[in-house]
């Protein structure tokens, strides 16, 4: 299990994902790495706001190879958006530069304690119709050292935030909040969260975040309903009536779009239709 995330993995299958890896993903990952959790250790420079000057991470040992194009292309190509990069003129940068300079930071997943970076606050559940959290089967069920997630409930671990999505990865406009490998899938009763004085935020690449209660968890009593991902079908205890599940969602988002896709053509072909 790793520290920063309470899911557990598969050792072996994740050394022969990193072997397997392109340059460009090792980067990234490599990128993910010291952004979010290695700065101080690594010796970056890090801002409050959570960013690095870009001049400065070049430097850095482990990214030595690489060049600020093929860092802005990362950025702009990462499917989940885990980046932000700004450019900055002098007298900016929270006074931080007097020079003209690129700055970066990770939207999210950050450990450094003193590390704030801006986020929505959610004050209406209307904010978030929908929002999961997507775990695997062993984890659910684990027994041992630490309680399953099925008794103890979510935890942010060594992270500031537990990471939500807003629906299953494909569905029009989620690009990140949960792994595509996830095969249990637990949704959060965010109003009644929410009246409990649990707190939820928008990060800006559209992953929920929230510290939990005053232990870092959001407990069992908040799941609304949990579900197989594939099959969906519910957990013992947790058959929520009315709720539309992660797989329904995407049903009904192909739906719409197959619609959209078939009106925009049917004028054309009624237009076919009138030429002699």
């Amino acid at each position: 299990m790793s520290k920063y995330d309470s899911t557990p993995r598969d050792k072996s299958q994740a050394k022969k994902t990193r072997q397997h890896d392109t340059p460009a993903v090792r980067a990234s990952k490599t990128m993910s790495f010291l952004l979010r959790h290695g700065a101080q250790k690594e010796g970056l420079k890090m801002r409050k706001d959570g960013y690095v000057n870009v001049d400065d991470l070049l430097k850095h040992p482990k990214m030595r190879h690489m060049t600020f194009l093929q860092l802005e292309e990362i950025v702009k190509t990462n499917e989940k958006q885990r980046f932000k990069l700004i450019f900055e003129p002098p007298a900016q940068g929270n006074g931080e530069s007097s020079v003209s300079s690129w700055w970066i930071r990770a939207n999210q997943g950050h450990t450094l304690e003193e590390v704030e970076v801006e986020m929505i606050q959610v004050t209406d559940p209307a904010q978030i119709p929908i929002a999961i959290h997507g775990t695997n089967k062993e984890a659910w069920d684990h027994i041992g050292i630490h309680p399953s997630l099925s008794r103890q409930g979510l935890s942010r671990m060594k992270r500031h935030h537990i990471h939500l999505a807003q629906g299953l990865p494909g569905v029009s406009g989620v690009i990140s909040g949960m792994r595509k490998s996830a095969n249990v899938i637990i949704y959060i009763d965010v109003p009644k969260a929410l009246a409990a004085g649990i707190q939820f935020y928008i990060s800006a690449n559209g992953v929920i975040l929230s510290p939990g209660n005053e232990q870092g968890f959001i407990p069992p009593e908040f799941f609304k309903r949990v579900e197989t991902a594939w099959r969906r079908m519910p957990l013992p205890g947790y058959e929520a009536s009315g709720e539309m599940s992660a797989m329904e969602q995407m049903d009904r988002e192909a739906e719409k779009n197959q619609q959209q896709s078939s009106g925009a053509s049917k004028p054309a072909q009624q237009q076919d239709q009138k030429i002699p």
